[in-house]
């Protein structure tokens, strides 16, 4: 459309600043965006030529551009402005009370809502009460207590993120209760936004923001919201602050009585630290540590892989030892990586001192457990050094090779299944990235020992190489390899598998070939959304067909949307993103223009072209199934890892 107006614009000199000034005229004096539409309405009264329409048409777009532009300037300077004057009323001596009663004012008034209140979590009861409400009218309303888990309310402090209803009463993603609607009805509420207020990981309330019609609330709106959440969290915590100031002036009174109880487990904690450091002198194990650290405690200490999860996340997370029940559990762990837990037990009244003691016992445990780890690397390479001379070295003695696998417990006489794994969690960093993938080949490292299988490190993922047993599929073995390296490295990891290979050593093509498939069930899968999962090329159907061997994709996309893709190409238009959007729209136009983000016209203008490209019956079923697996096989063919994918190339979109 913008092309056919610079034409037009091109054809009629002048028009277009003629054009202007009925737009500029409104942008000077504010007017409401229904007007912009009366200049065009007049010429078409006029009988004004299809030049001056067009641009008039192109010119009250630029000047509603124009004025939600400087309407949304307005509206920053106004939220900024408040979000200011709020941070300034924290930095000054006033009342919390206050704080957050102008917090809930001025959230009301940008947002534009008929009320905004705020709850807040009461620990002795259990539930929430209203501390603040502005604007609220029904007196049940401003005394509701909300147990946890209830209404919006608890669906906001349970999952921690915002939360919007257009229509409150008809809403069922949250728990309704008789007290609650009561208030609410009372209230006349409708359309209701809630944030959470937090501290740290902990939600401690919820600022919300409702009008007694349907509404619909704006990205920008949740946003601003939850920056008054935020400030309205820290104004809790610098009372909080406060007042644990004033406990922890009141308890220096004790210091002195305390730091005389504290030297007789200082001299337990210098007795343990000797112990350990002549453990790690003469090479003891993680057994051993424990043992140790029971006589000192006078407890017993035991070193588990596995112990409760939130308890062993906590203390991964803080350092610390932390309690679970009458026990207390201290993460053993490695650059990220959990390698278990030591857990004394029967001691809830642990003291502080007796509690780092812990806490060092299992830094000592996570050291010997790295030793031990490194010597079980050694192994890994050779196992990795082997499968990249199968995939890479192809003229090895098939003999040598035999007798370099039995070392190692494998046999390459056997069936096999070659396995493709990467993670799929982006990494922040480089430095990251790189520890991810280390854990994934470690963790796949691990499975092929134990496996009787090889692994090794290649195409920013891991390769393994896995015997099949009596009775497994391929996809059997790749769905379990995905969610045991999934735990192992506590990421999502996906596998794509090939089909069941004998005879490598023989004939080493057939690894790189089975590889080779596996990374196209690896893509296909990852493509197709289904990440974190495994599956070989039987589980894809007539698409498991192409990626299992060589197929004329590129003919069957051709024929199928070749002349959209052709006519995106020659024409610079967005047809072929305009139809994979319709079919993932359940063919809906109207949801397809809010997807491209364009107007419902717009997308009946490009599905008749597109029919017109693709004949009359495109959208029967049949023909419909036929585009959208074209779609899917044209996104395949042009992902850039399908390069590895023994296809001819799509045509370019």
């Amino acid at each position: 459309m913008s092309r056919d107006h610079t034409k037009e614009a091109t054809a009629a000199p002048g028009s277009a600043h003629d054009a202007d000034a009925p737009f500029l005229e409104l942008l000077a004096r504010g007017a409401a965006a229904e007007a912009y539409d009366r200049p065009v309405l007049l010429a078409r009264a006029e009988g004004a030529d299809g030049g001056r329409i067009a641009a008039l048409e192109h010119a009250k777009v630029l000047a509603l551009r124009v004025r939600s532009e400087i309407e949304g300037r307005r509206r920053r300077e106004a939220e900024l402005s408040a979000l200011f004057e709020t941070a300034h009323d924290l930095a000054g001596p006033r009342d919390v009370d206050a704080v957050l009663q102008a917090i809930v004012q001025r959230a009301r008034s940008l947002l534009g809502t008929d009320i905004a209140y705020l709850s807040l979590h009461d620990p002795a009861r259990g539930d929430t009460y209203m501390r603040v409400t502005e604007g609220s009218v029904a007196a049940r309303f401003q005394q509701l207590r909300l147990g946890m888990g209830e209404g919006l309310g608890g669906l906001v402090a349970q999952t921690a993120r915002p939360y919007v209803t257009d229509d409150y009463f008809r809403d069922e993603r949250f728990r309704h209760t008789t007290t609650i609607d009561a208030g609410v009805r009372d209230e006349g509420l409708v359309a209701i936004l809630g944030v959470p207020l937090t501290l740290g990981p902990q939600v401690i309330g919820v600022l919300f923001a409702a009008d007694r019609r349907a509404r619909v609330f704006e990205r920008e709106q949740i946003a601003l919201l939850a920056s008054f959440a935020a400030l309205a969290a820290a104004a809790i915590d610098t009372a909080n602050l406060l007042t644990e100031t004033r406990s922890a002036l009141a308890g220096l009174e004790r210091a002195n009585e305390i730091i005389q109880d504290r030297s007789a487990v200082i001299e337990r904690a210098s007795d343990v630290h000797d112990r350990l450091a002549e453990l790690v002198l003469r090479g003891g194990g993680v057994h051993d540590v424990a043992a140790a650290v029971s006589e000192v405690l006078d407890g017993t200490v035991r070193f588990e892989e596995s112990a409760p999860a939130d308890a062993l996340e906590t203390s991964r997370a803080d350092g610390h030892a932390v309690r679970h029940r009458d026990d207390w559990i201290a993460a053993v762990a490695a650059g990220g990586e959990l390698l278990g837990a030591l857990v004394l037990r029967g001691q809830p009244g642990l003291d502080p001192v007796d509690q780092r003691t812990l806490e060092r016992a299992a830094m000592v445990t996570s050291l010997l457990l790295l030793a031990r780890r490194s010597a079980a690397e050694a192994e890994q390479r050779v196992r990795g050094e082997l499968l990249d001379d199968l995939l890479e070295a192809r003229d090895r003695d098939p003999r040598l090779l035999r007798e370099r696998a039995a070392r190692l417990d494998a046999d390459l006489d056997a069936t096999h299944v070659v396995l493709a794994a990467r993670l799929d969690a982006p990494a922040p960093d480089a430095d990251q990235e790189a520890a991810a993938r280390r854990r994934l080949w470690a963790a796949a490292s691990h499975l092929a020992a134990t496996r009787h299988g090889l692994a090794a490190s290649r195409d920013g993922g891991t390769v393994l190489l896995l015997p099949l047993g009596r009775g497994d599929t391929a996809t059997g073995l790749a769905r379990r390899t995905a969610l045991h390296l999934g735990t192992a490295v506590h990421e999502a990891v996906t596998v794509g598998a090939s089909a069941p290979v004998r005879g490598l050593a023989a004939d080493p093509d057939t690894v790189v070939a089975a590889y080779a498939e596996g990374r196209r069930c690896l893509d296909a899968l990852r493509l197709l959304g289904r990440s974190g999962d495994g599956a070989a090329a039987e589980d894809f159907g007539f698409l498991g067909l192409l990626l299992a061997g060589e197929r004329d994709v590129a003919g069957f996309v051709e024929r199928t949307v070749g002349g959209v893709v052709a006519y995106d190409e020659r024409r610079g238009t967005d047809l072929l993103r305009t139809l994979d959007a319709y079919f993932a729209a359940g063919m809906s136009p109207a949801r397809t223009k809010d997807e491209l983000h364009v107007h419902v016209n717009t997308v009946a203008q490009r599905l008749e072209r597109i029919g017109r490209l693709l004949g009359d019956d495109w959208q029967s079923p049949a023909r419909a199934l036929e585009i959208q697996l074209a779609l899917k096989l044209h996104r395949l063919t042009a992902a850039p890892s399908a390069v590895a994918m023994p296809v001819p190339s799509a045509p370019s979109s």
